[in-house]
């Protein structure tokens, strides 16, 4: 029974493999190593064991040659080598060509920015790529901006109120000065639904200017910054090559010649491949830009116009005609669960 105990574990074992692709140590625990010991000092040679079927019609009478479970768990032994060493020598020649592509696109970069080394140049996408990081620059400086007038013109409408509230009470309390403090209350009541209608208009406005700049913007320079590795990494190959080139051409630099021609190619394709994505998106983002500043600047307008003329029909129909939606009153303000 003790044989069969040990077999059965041996069978089934998995040898882990180093770096180097050697075998290691076995994970196993104190027992199976003990019973191994003490099968080799005192117990029977399973080399000249057999084991007895219980079933019929089995080789010999029933009985099955140690050999064959042997044969089997080496087997085993060998498929779970092979396995492991092949998923090593993925993982270590991953490694090796990172380290490859890191260290030529570093030596180009220092090259370049030396003045030792050529670099590949668009000048037309490189100005539009300027131009846009500029625009971006400048549209964010919008956003902030009109941001900051939402605070202040918030802090004014929720005074204009406040006042309101005020001369209303005191219309009530104040029979002598009642339709003065009525009319004030009336006016400031006034002004602060207006006010609210404008900051309906300008958080539009931030709003889709915010997505135009953080995302449609951000997905374009995204796509840029990939193009720019892309360049570093098809100039470091190219010069790669160059360099092999004005070399000898023994046996030994053709392979090497070689091999470096499919590299710069690969790297050319890659290169060419995202500088056609970076000039397709640069095209869409100037007119999707243009179509949405187009409206955003108009309802901005629109909107500034009639507030500041006391034009109330007016303002409510900028806002009917750009579609947009004012929150109702009190809906920023938290919950009574949520301030406990």
């Amino acid at each position: 029974m003790m044989a069969d105990s040990i077999m059965s574990k041996a069978a089934t074992m998995e040898i882990p493999i180093n770096s180097n692709g050697d075998t290691g140590t076995l994970p196993e625990d104190d027992s199976l190593e003990q019973d191994l010991q003490q099968v080799m000092v005192s117990g029977p040679n399973l080399n000249e064991t057999s084991i007895v079927s219980g079933g019929y019609g089995g080789p010999a009478g029933g009985i099955i040659p140690t050999s064959t479970i042997k044969g089997s768990a080496n087997h085993n032994t060998n498929s779970t080598e092979e396995v492991s060493r092949g998923v090593a020598v993925e993982k270590l020649d991953s490694v090796k060509k990172w380290g490859i592509n890191t260290y030529k696109c570093t030596k180009q970069m220092f090259s370049e920015r030396f003045g030792r080394g050529s670099r590949t140049v668009d000048l037309e996408l490189e100005a539009q790529i300027d131009v846009l990081r500029d625009t971006k620059s400048k549209y964010e400086n919008i956003l902030s901006l009109a941001t900051a007038l939402i605070s202040h013109f918030q802090s004014m409408v929720q005074t204009q109120q406040a006042l309101g509230d005020t001369f209303t009470d005191l219309s009530q309390k104040s029979p002598e000065l009642q339709d003065e403090f009525g009319y004030n209350a009336e006016t400031q009541k006034l002004l602060c639904k207006n006010g609210e209608a404008l900051l309906g208009a300008i958080n539009f406005f931030v709003s889709s200017v915010n997505t135009l700049v953080n995302k449609t913007m951000e997905d374009t320079l995204m796509t840029i910054r990939l193009y720019e590795n892309a360049r570093l990494e098809f100039d470091a190959y190219r010069s790669d090559l160059e360099e092999l080139s004005l070399g000898p051409r023994d046996a030994a630099a053709m392979v090497r010649i070689e091999m470096a021609q499919h590299d710069y190619q690969v790297h050319r394709d890659k290169y060419e491949r995202l500088r056609s994505d970076v000039t397709i998106k640069l095209k869409f983002l100037e007119e999707n830009k243009v179509k949405v500043m187009h409206k955003q600047l108009l309802l901005f307008h629109n909107a500034i116009s009639a507030y500041f003329a006391g034009n109330q029909q007016q303002l409510e129909q900028t806002l009917i005609q750009f579609n947009v939606k004012l929150k109702p009153p009190g809906s920023d303000k938290p919950s009574w669960l949520e301030e406990q």
